[in-house]
């Protein structure tokens, strides 16, 4: 037995607790669970594409696009995470419970994935606020495509309409990337 397996043993057997709770452990080669370390962004995106299922009911749109978002909060949060095919298959899901057209959400999703790599490679370096910019820029766009899509199977709905959906959106962003930063911890724990 080497000096340092020792050491490590050593250490384990004093470890102890001044309030009761759990003793202390080594966070050196610790082992992350590979089944939080995947599940969870995927489904906390499919889970909040889920939402739109709810029975809500109002006449305008006013219910962000959670999936959409939380997706957005993901790959501004952990920028190597998704890989660049990752839109497709949310956007599918997303479609095939939002009622929307199949494959509407599986282009815009796709194209957002692309914009944001881009944005990654030109910009060295950003904060919360430029996160929320770009996030608000996502988000607009989105409901704007999704409302062009509507109108090519339907009367040719007012812009305005999405206006309070829009400004909803953008300011429940904040919370979503603290989900998705809660999520983050608790994949990242032991």
């Amino acid at each position: 037995m080497s000096d340092t397996e020792r050491f490590i043993r050593r250490k384990r057997r004093k470890s102890f607790s001044l309030f009761g709770g759990r003793s202390y452990e080594t966070r050196l080669n610790r082992q992350h669970s590979q089944w939080r370390i995947l599940a969870g962004p995927i489904l906390s995106v499919l889970l909040g594409s889920l939402i739109t299922t709810l029975p809500f009911f109002s006449d305008l749109p006013i219910l962000p696009p959670f999936g959409f978002m939380i997706f957005i909060a993901w790959r501004l949060l952990r920028p190597g995470m998704w890989p660049m095919w990752a839109g497709l298959p949310f956007g599918l899901f997303d479609d095939i419970f939002s009622g929307a057209l199949l494959g509407s959400a599986a282009l815009t999703w796709s194209i957002a994935m692309l914009i944001a790599e881009f944005i990654d490679s030109r910009i060295i370096w950003r904060d919360h606020m430029f996160d929320w910019l770009i996030a608000s820029l996502f988000i607009t766009t989105y409901l704007i495509i999704s409302l062009l899509i509507i109108s090519m199977v339907q009367p040719q709905p007012s812009i305005l309409i999405i206006i309070p959906q829009i400004i909803f959106s953008i300011a429940l962003y904040p919370l979503v990337v603290r989900f998705c930063a809660a999520v983050d911890k608790w994949r990242l724990s032991r």
